[in-house]
This record gives structure tokens, C-alpha cells and sequence, in this order.
């Protein structure tokens, strides 16, 4: 179906609801109004498709605007008006509250400056969003002198029309979802916050709604990191009138959470989603603020003095990548941009979802049309409502979780699933298919997170093998992650005579390196290049010394000084040193020199002194999960390494064969299959 089939429909479906987007930045550019209520009024006169109609809608929306809408600095006037014609209509925002010493309702409106007016109960009662924030309306305001010399005001409302959506129907709404299919229902949905989806894959669609998630799931903790100028902070600056954006800067606990002087609550009382912009920069003025960050996303509660308080606001954390994702997945992991006393693993791991921007494309002019979407309020609302449902438990009906994934795991794929279907399927109809697709894209948003922890906890998040189970056929499907399925460090198939990999210490983090050697004959010159680093070079040193030494062990009739040796390090992932790596060096020239390879997919680890005294590999957990992921199958290891045998963990063990040697010679021996 085209995109104008999906504009008729919304407009045969929802009359008065949607309104066509590119109309609105037509008239706001003249006038300073809320877009809600230019929306609200383009689709009360402007739901049409007929360019003639078209215009005379406008036209009557900038007449309304221009003659009734209340600018502060026009305050006095139009009270002067109301006094002289005893009525006058005005656009403004009226919020009311419940006077208990007066017993009644008491309005104030916002651009007028009136703080007194009195307000009907069955009016409060018919709008019930007064209560709650305040409605922008058209209101016919009366002068009523008899209140003169009286605490009464002199101002009451004669009428009043809402200009924003006061009220909601949701059932209404859910029932005439089933006019459409899920495809245009999700086009409809992009077309509300202004995209034209002709534009977009599949995927980049579900990547768009699902910025919409944490305006429909309670307490939902969201992460999008990519490039710049893809529209991650628009949805919560311009779409939602019930979400606020922080831009970098400092904050506090007390803005966030509670102000112990003033007894005020914070933004995650006020709001229902609390947006930080630019997270690179952000800083927070108290010790305690992550940990309460932490509690807060983890439960929906904090303390603070001697209360403990809940919220329901959703958090979300955007800002920039600046390399490319694959250099940063070399080097680092996708939470750098994070300023370092957030790059806290507790509170990454309460992370429902990473976004990856990097898939999002920047914005052009093309991506916004003109077709028809809800207005913003009417869409603001609806998703409000929805908060209060939860399909957390749709997943149960069709699938299973694998075990990798621990209850942290599946409550944040839950509320991602949940979500989705409360976007796209409010009125509760899907097919077995669709919750495979939704259930698939929340495991690889979560497993995302899970990933980094990896790379920066180690083996404590090493159970990333995402995967669910069909109740239906039994079947247990794996969730990749795209950015993570790049070729594997170390290929299979047998490498050049003199190729080595290892891994060794970079700063207290694990690096993985390819070594390769030429080995000529020559005059014992030795060379190393690349990026080897001082502890590196070190180990090319106590290598080649500890080889000289040694030598007739290898080739009686030959020393080390008829070679000239010279090793390349390849460094992925950018380390800066290379300790921990003098046997893999080591095992490389006499791979060289023997001209014999090593045996495919063989990690080397281990150090030596200068005279061959082997170090225990420390860390040997975390090093023997990176060489899995890096493509090895063999891991070669001191015999001192033995004793920490019981404590790898059996899939492990499963996929590298570990290999024991007792000295250098030996590891060089067994490397390349000697024996």
C-alpha cells in the first residue's frame, strides 16, 4: 500500500487526529505557538487532501491565531478588552488547582497572567488533564463586575474548547487500529513523527519506533550512541510534551531526584522520560548520583533523607561516536563516549537497550514528507496511556529464553518486546512471526550491552550466547549481533612459516597481536617494528638472548648470529603495550628459522625470564575467552597453568584444546608439531 493510501485511511479512520507535518513548520515559522496546538488546529480545519480546502484551512488557522492567541506582553490589553466588551475569546494555557480553603477550583492562565479564575467543577471534571499540567484552549473569557470589592476575580470562562487533547479514548483508538495492517500502521506512526518512511528499510523503521519505547514503557533505561546529525535527541525535544531533554553540563541529585530543602521532587517524579544529550559531557556535582542512578534504574525507586521514593520516568542516554564502530570495537568498547565515572559496570548492566546510531542514516530533506500522521498530542497521549499496560509476558506464549541470558537479561528484553507490541499492536493482535521479529531485535539490543560488559569486565559477563527456544518445534535459535560477526581475528587454515598470535598485557586491559617473522640468513642483526610498545621490545629481547643461549638444542651446527631476524607486530586492537609476550615470540622464530608453521588456530601464551624460568599466565580466564572469540581453537600454556585448570569454565574448555609445555623449546616444539 502507498504512502497516500495510508493518508486516506488515517484520514477516513481518525478525523480530526492527524493532520499533514509539513504544513506545521509552514506557519510556526511566523508565529511562536506550541506545536500541539498548531497541530490541533491544522487538524481540525486542514484534514483534508484537497489542495483548495487546504488553503482555506490555513487561512482560517493564522486568522485564529492572530486574532486570539495571547501573547505575555499583551496581557493588559486583552484584560482591558474583557472589561470593555464584557467578553473576549483568547488562545492561552489554563492549569487549575484545588483551593481547600475556598473549596473550589481555581485557574491560572499562563500568558494572560491571571492566577484567580474561578473554574466550574464540571468542567474540571470533563477535563481532567486541567489537573494535571494544564490544556492550551480556546476560551471565551467574561467580565463580572459584581465581583468588584470582593476576593472573587473579575475574569470567568464563559466557554471553553480544548485546542490539545484534554481527554482520550483508548479503547476507541485500539479498536480502530484494526483498520490497518501492521506495515501501515507502523508507517503511520513514522509519518506522526514527521519521517516519510518511503525512505527507510525495514529495519531502520523498527530502529526509528524503537526511540519511541521508553514514551511507552515505564522506567525503561535506553542508550543510543552513533554519529552525528541522525536525530537521536529530536523524539524527546520536539515530539513528547511529557519528556525533557538535559543538554551535557552538570547535574545534580537533587534536580533529578529530591531537593531535601525545598521538599520538591526531581525530574524523574515530573516527567515520564528524562533525556540526557550529549552524555560525553555530563557531570554530576554529588559522589552519590550514580550510585542512586544505579538504584533508580534498577528498581524505579531511590532514597533520599530517610524516604524511599518511586518514579515511573524512563532514563535515556544519547550522544556521539566519533570513530568508526569497527576501530572502536578494536581498541575499546561502545560505552567510551561515557563520561568515566559512568562507565561503572553495575550501572551499564541495567541498560535495557543499546540503539545502534551508527545504523540510523543522518537526516536530508528527503526523509520528511508531506504526508498525514497524528497530531503530536493525540500521539503523546496515547503512548501516556499505554504506559500503564504491560506485554511483558507475550513472549511466554510462543518462546523460551536460552540460558545465557540471566534474569537481568530477560526483564530487559521483556520491557523492549513490551514496547514494541504496545506501539504497534495496542489492540493486542500479532502474529507468532512478529514476536519472533520484535523478540529477536530486543535480544540483540541487550546483548549489545552484555557485549561491552564483556570486554570491560571480562569473564564475569562472559554468558553472551543469546539465544531463545520455539515451544512449538524445539528448536533453540542464536541472536547475533551485526557489529560483533566482523571475520574472526585468527582464520582458519595454516599461516606462514614464522606467523604467531598472542596475546599479552596493555595497560591492564588483554590485547591480542599477530607476530610475524622473516628469518634470513645473515649476521644476528634483530629487529622488531609495528607497534610492540617498551614491555614488547623487552620480550623480543629476552627472547632472542634466551634463543642465543640456546640454540644447538634446536640446530647443533648453527647459533643464532648466522640470522638476521626480523618480526612485524600487527596490533587490531590498538594496544599500547605488549607485556606477557616473550614465548610467542619466541615460537615464532623457530617457526622462522625451521620454516616450519605453526599449527592452525594456536594462541600462544606464556613469559620467561632470561633463563627460561616460565611466569604462570595471569588472568588466564579472561585471556582464554579472548582467544576463543578471536577464532583460536589451541592454547598453548605453561604446565604451571595446570593447577587452575579447575577453575575454567566447562564451554570453555569445549572450544579451545589447551596444550601444556614445561619449557620454551617445548612450546616451540609443540607449536608447530615436532614431536
Amino acid at each position: 500500500m502507498s504512502t497516500e493510501d495510508v493518508d486516506q485511511k488515517a484520514l477516513d479512520v481518525f478525523p480530526g487526529r492527524v493532520v499533514r507535518k509539513d504544513l506545521v513548520q509552514d506557519i510556526k515559522s511566523g508565529v511562536n505557538v506550541p506545536t500541539y496546538v498548531l497541530e490541533y488546529l491544522i487538524g481540525q480545519y486542514c484534514a483534508t487532501d484537497d489542495e483548495e480546502s487546504l488553503e482555506e484551512g490555513l487561512e482560517k488557522v493564522k486568522q485564529i491565531l492572530s486574532k486570539h492567541y495571547v501573547r505575555p506582553d499583551e496581557a493588559e490589553y486583552v484584560k482591558s478588552e474583557v472589561r470593555e466588551r464584557g467578553r473576549y475569546r483568547v488562545i492561552d494555557k489554563v492549569t487549575v488547582r484545588l483551593d481547600e480553603q475556598q473549596d473550589a477550583y481555581i485557574g491560572s492562565f499562563v500568558n494572560l497572567g491571571l492566577n484567580d479564575v474561578e473554574v466550574n467543577e464540571h468542567l474540571v471534571s470533563k477535563h481532567p488533564k486541567l489537573l494535571g499540567g494544564g490544556v492550551w484552549a480556546i476560551i471565551d473569557l467574561e467580565y463580572l463586575p459584581d465581583n468588584a470589592n470582593s476576593p472573587k476575580s473579575l475574569f470567568g470562562i464563559e466557554s471553553f474548547k480544548p485546542i490539545q487533547v484534554s481527554n482520550l479514548d483508548l479503547d476507541q483508538l485500539k479498536d480502530r487500529r484494526r483498520e490497518f495492517t501492521r506495515d501501515e500502521w507502523m508507517d503511520l506512526l513514522l509519518q506522526s513523527v514527521g519521517y516519510d518512511p518511503t525512505a527507510f528499510s525495514d529495519r531502520e523503521k523498527l530502529l526509528f519506533l524503537t526511540r519511541c519505547v521508553p514514551l511507552v514503557e515505564s522506567n525503561y533505561n535506553y542508550v543510543e550512541l552513533g554519529p552525528r546529525g541522525t536525530g537521536k535527541s529530536y523524539l524527546y525535544r520536539e515530539i513528547s510534551p511529557h519528556s525533557i531533554l538535559i543538554s551535557g553540563g552538570k547535574t545534580t541529585v537533587a534536580k533529578l531526584f529530591l531537593n531535601l530543602n525545598t521538599g520538591r521532587i526531581g525530574l524523574v517524579g515530573r516527567w515520564d522520560v528524562v533525556a540526557f544529550d550529549e552524555v560525553g559531557g555530563l557531570q554530576f556535582s554529588d559522589s552519590e548520583a550514580v550510585q542512586m542512578l544505579k538504584d533508580y534504574m534498577e528498581s524505579g525507586s531511590f532514597s533520599r533523607g530517610t524516604e524511599e521514593l518511586t518514579a515511573q520516568a524512563s532514563m535515556v542516554y544519547v550522544g556521539n561516536i566519533d570513530l568508526d564502530v569497527e576501530g572502536v570495537l578494536k581498541s575499546s568498547h561502545l560505552f567510551e563516549p561515557f563520561p568515566d565515572d559512568m562507565q561503572d559496570l553495575a550501572l551499564i548492566d541495567r541498560f535495557h537497550y543499546y540503539l545502534p546510531g551508527w545504523e540510523v542514516p543522518k537526516m536530508r530533506s528527503e526523509f520528511f514528507g508531506d504526508q498525514f500522521g497524528f497530531i503530536v498530542d493525540y500521539f503523546a497521549e496515547f503512548v501516556r496511556e499505554l504506559r500503564k499496560e504491560s506485554y511483558g509476558d507475550a513472549v511466554n506464549e510462543e518462546f523460551a529464553f536460552g540460558d545465557h541470558l540471566n534474569q537481568r537479561d530477560e526483564r530487559a528484553v521483556r520491557k523492549t518486546v513490551s514496547g514494541l507490541l504496545k506501539l504497534l499492536h495496542p489492540h493486542g493482535d500479532y502474529t507468532k512471526e512478529e514476536l519472533r521479529e520484535y523478540l529477536e531485535f530486543a535480544m540483540e539490543g541487550r546483548r549489545r550491552v552484555k557485549e561491552q560488559l564483556k570486554r570491560m569486565g571480562g569473564m564475569e559477563y562472559r554468558a553472551v550466547e543469546f539465544s531463545y527456544l520455539d515451544l512449538d518445534t524445539k528448536e533453540e535459535l542464536y541472536v547475533p549481533v551485526p557489529e560483533e560477526a566482523d571475520e574472526a581475528l585468527i582464520p582458519p587454515g595454516t599461516q606462514q612459516a614464522g606467523t604467531v598470535y598472542t596475546i599479552g598485557e596493555s595497560e591492564g586491559r588483554h590485547a591480542p597481536f599477530r607476530i610475524e617473522t622473516q628469518t634470513l640468513p645473515g649476521s644476528g642483526k634483530t629487529n622488531i617494528s609495528g607497534t610492540p610498545g617498551k614491555k614488547m621490545k623487552e620480550s623480543f629481547e629476552t627472547a632472542c638472548d634466551y634463543l642465543q643461549a640456546n640454540m644447538r638444542e634446536l640446530r647443533r651446527d648453527e647459533t643464532l648470529d648466522e640470522y638476521n631476524i626480523n618480526v612485524q607486530v600487527l596490533n587490531p586492537s590498538d594496544a599500547n603495550e605488549g607485556g606477557e609476550t616473550s614465548v610467542g615470540l619466541l615460537v615464532g622464530i623457530v617457526s622462522g628459522i625451521l620454516d616450519r608453521p605453526v599449527r592452525s588456530q594456536t594462541v600462544v601464551l606464556g613469559a620467561m625470564s632470561l633463563m627460561g624460568e616460565l611466569v604462570s599466565v595471569s588472568s588466564l580466564i579472561d585471556k582464554l575467552q579472548l582467544a576463543a572469540d578471536s577464532g583460536a581453537k589451541t592454547v598453548l600454556l605453561p604446565a604451571k597453568n595446570k593447577e587452575d585448570l579447575a577453575k575454567i569454565p566447562d564451554e570453555l574448555l569445549e572450544q579451545l584444546g589447551l596444550v601444556f609445555y614445561t619449557d620454551p623449546l617445548d612450546a616451540a616444539s609443540k607449536a608447530i608439531d615436532l614431536e
